[in-house]
This record gives C-alpha cells, sequence and structure tokens, in this order.
C-alpha cells in the first residue's frame, strides 16, 4: 500500500536535486502528482533541472548554512502551504587523510552531516504541526556502515547520518500523536552525476538513480526503516555478510577494517564465499 504521503498534490522537498538521486526523486514525485521544491547550492544546474518537471519550485540552497535551510521551508510553505515529504539527500565528497585536509574535512562534515541536521531541525516542527502523514528521508551510505579505508570524512559523515537518523526515528515514534517517520536509504553503486565526471557511461555494476529511487518507494511502502539497495554486482545477502563480518570485529576483537588486513584477507574471502555462513553466524 502506497503510503499516504506519497498522495496526489502532495509536496516533497528534496536537496541536492540538480542531478542523481535527488532530480530522480523529484521527477518520479511529479510524475505521481505530487508538488516539489528542489533545492542544491548549484543554481545553474538546479534552474535546468527543475525546467524539465512542470511545476517544480527551485530555491538555491547551502544545506550547511541553516539560515538558508529555514529559507528553503519557508520558501515551500509560502509556495505550497505543506511540506509532506523530506528528502535530505545533498552530499559530497572530497579527498581525506586522517591528519590532512582539514579544509575538505570541514566540507564534508558540514554538507553530507549537518546538512541532514539542518534539515530535519528546519522542517520537522512544521511538519508535525500539520498533523498529517509524513516521511524524512536522510540518504546515508554503504561506507557509513562498513566505513572502508581511503576517505575517512565521508564515511564519518554517512556514519553520522545513520546514527542521527536512528534516534529521529526513535523520537519521531515516542512523540505523542506523531504521523511522521524516518527513513535511512543506503544507496548502492548508482550511477550519479559524480560517477559521471569520471566514467562517461554507465558501468554494468551500477544501478540508474531511477532504480534507487524505486527501491526507496517499495521500502517507505513497507514500512522499512533501513532501505539499503543492492545494485547488479551486490545483492543483499552479500551486503549482509560485510555488515556482518565489520561488526564483527568488535565482537571478536580483530584488528578495525580488518576485512582490508592482510592477516585476515584470506579469513574475509572465506567467509563471503562460504554458502553456509550468514548474517547470523559472525
Amino acid at each position: 500500500m502506497e503510503h499516504p504521503a506519497f498522495a496526489e498534490n502532495n509536496v516533497a522537498v528534496i536537496t541536492g536535486a540538480a542531478d542523481g538521486i535527488g532530480l530522480a526523486a523529484a521527477k518520479k514525485y511529479a510524475g505521481m502528482g505530487m508538488r516539489v521544491c528542489m533545492a542544491d547550492i548549484n543554481l545553474a544546474k538546479l534552474e535546468a533541472a527543475t525546467a524539465t518537471i512542470p511545476g517544480a519550485l527551485a530555491v538555491a540552497t547551502d544545506v550547511s548554512d541553516i539560515a538558508q535551510v529555514e529559507a528553503l521551508r519557508d520558501s515551500a510553505y509560502a509556495a505550497f502551504g505543506q511540506v509532506d515529504v523530506l528528502m535530505n539527500n545533498a552530499g559530497m565528497g572530497a579527498s581525506t587523510g586522517c591528519w590532512t585536509e582539514r579544509d575538505n574535512w570541514l566540507r564534508v562534515l558540514q554538507v553530507n552531516l549537518w546538512g541532514v541536521i539542518n534539515g530535519t531541525q528546519a522542517f520537522s516542527a512544521a511538519m508535525l504541526a500539520q498533523a498529517t502523514p509524513g516521511v524524512i528521508i536522510n540518504t546515508g551510505s554503504k561506507q557509513g556502515i562498513t566505513c572502508p579505508p581511503g576517505n575517512p570524512a565521508y564515511n564519518v559523515s554517512k556514519a553520522g547520518i545513520k546514527t542521527f537518523t536512528e534516534a529521529l526515528q526513535h523520537e519521531l515514534r515516542n512523540t505523542a500523536d506523531c504521523q511522521i517517520s524516518a527513513h535511512l536509504l543506503v544507496p548502492g553503486f548508482t550511477y550519479t552525476g559524480m560517477i559521471a565526471s569520471f566514467m562517461p557511461e554507465q558501468p554494468p555494476a551500477a544501478w540508474s538513480p531511477a532504480q534507487v529511487v524505486d527501491f526507496l518507494l517499495q521500502g517507505v511502502n513497507a514500512g522499512d526503516f533501513y532501505i539499503l539497495c543492492p545494485d547488479n554486482d551486490v545483492d543483499r545477502a552479500a551486503d549482509n555478510k560485510r555488515m556482518a563480518w565489520a561488526v564483527g570485529d568488535l565482537i571478536h576483537n580483530r584488528p578495525p577494517l580488518s576485512r582490508w588486513h592482510p592477516d585476515f584477507a584470506q579469513a574475509f574471502e572465506s567467509y563471503q564465499l562460504d554458502p553456509q555462513t550468514s548474517a547470523n553466524d559472525d
């Protein structure tokens, strides 16, 4: 059954909407008869994107700035009178090391993590006051769960989104008369504009943003909190094993990120390939 927040004439606000998953979501929601407010920091790209969606409202927004996110909220309510779906989707990546590239660290955390917090804090009270069904969707990443080496700032930001969204859903479900639910979207390998900048053609392993949005809607409609997307290379069973192994580092006192530790490479490979193991075996 379709979640009532996605009803015809309801309103969705989407950040990071100029391309990728955000743009695919805006097109999908508009195709369902919803009204959409699209936000992005790149005004030129945003205006080009909204031009493809009749009636869409474009609001240039830097999600790291709470004042701009509050202005986005005010613009959406002024134009439409309500917000039923908030999709905190804006994100970025940048090269970081644990003791280098401080400016990149700050920007990644400000956009990825604080962008989600700012969006939630700016919109939640108004959405609750509507006393109507609504959803808040925050875009995380598998890198915030298994935390592969190589980009610590991005991993930290996405791990923070997971933790924040879990806490948000707990608070919402314990708020009297609340009709809003939170959901964590965890895409798999997705062919977004960022990927297209160095891969001109969609790799066979990647899903399209539209596939991710379709899977998102299936998950929300089913009442799922964790919406963990597969792709054409990694299925849910493989994801479950990777996540279970990551938690197993703590449970079994292995070195952190042992999946990439040479002393545990063979053990992980055997674990991953053994058809008798499951997410409950580690």
